[in-house]
């Protein structure tokens, strides 16, 4: 046998181990970067992928968060708000579609970057709020609340990295929630949506009674 091809038959159980080694590595990190409830990218993930998504001119940035939700866990237990919190994932990400991203951010605030290719965000965020609103199939009907939504183009903010289009986007959320209007843009102007107001719309939502029956 000649000396390569006794130094190939020594390397080679070495080189299957390091790309077995390798694949094993590269599962455990999309484990860690996927929310182990709702199957979404965690932030660090959302992140990595938003970043790249906000070099299109039509990307448009989203913040969600479930209204009353402390109220369902309340008054429904925590396994019905982990359904909630499930079932609003599997909407917000099939509504962003493969184009973009969508992730959990933590508790029951939801962030999502879409490709808006037809200039409509509008429309298809209102009609994602209706979405999100239905009560979740096979489980208690009266489980079920809005999600407020606050949006931002990001063309309209070209110097603003990812932080600061989220940061617009969570003001635009919490003037809707206060406003109870659904959704809302950040527009060009500035949103007065102060600490204290935010506050206060946290506060309020927590202090009405149980979510049962929810109109969209």
């Amino acid at each position: 046998m000649s000396t390569l091809a006794t130094v190939l038959l020594a390397v080679l159980p070495l080189l299957a181990g390091w790309v077995v080694h390798v694949r094993w590595l590269h599962r455990c990190l999309s484990t860690a970067r996927r929310d182990p409830l709702t199957g979404l990218v965690t932030r660090d993930g959302f992140t990595r992928r938003a970043t790249a998504l906000l070099k299109d001119p039509r990307a448009v940035v989203v913040l969600a968060d479930v209204d009353k939700f402390k109220q369902i866990n309340d008054h429904f237990g925590h396994a019905a708000g982990d359904v909630l919190l499930k079932a609003t994932a599997d909407r917000l990400a099939h509504h962003v579609g493969r184009s973009g991203i969508a992730g959990r951010l933590g508790g029951d605030e939801f962030a999502a970057v879409l490709i808006d290719a037809h200039g409509t965000a509008a429309d298809m965020l209102t009609l994602l709020h209706g979405v999100l609103a239905r009560p979740v199939d096979g489980h208690d009907p009266a489980v079920h609340t809005t999600v407020s939504l606050g949006w931002v183009r990001a063309a309209d903010f070209p110097a603003d990295d990812l932080s600061g289009l989220l940061r617009r986007a969570d003001e635009a959320m919490y003037a809707a929630k206060q406003a109870r209007s659904g959704t809302r843009r950040a527009g060009l102007g500035r949103l007065f949506a102060t600490i204290a107001g935010r506050r206060s719309g946290r506060t309020g939502a927590r202090t009405e009674g149980p979510v049962v029956g929810v109109a969209v």
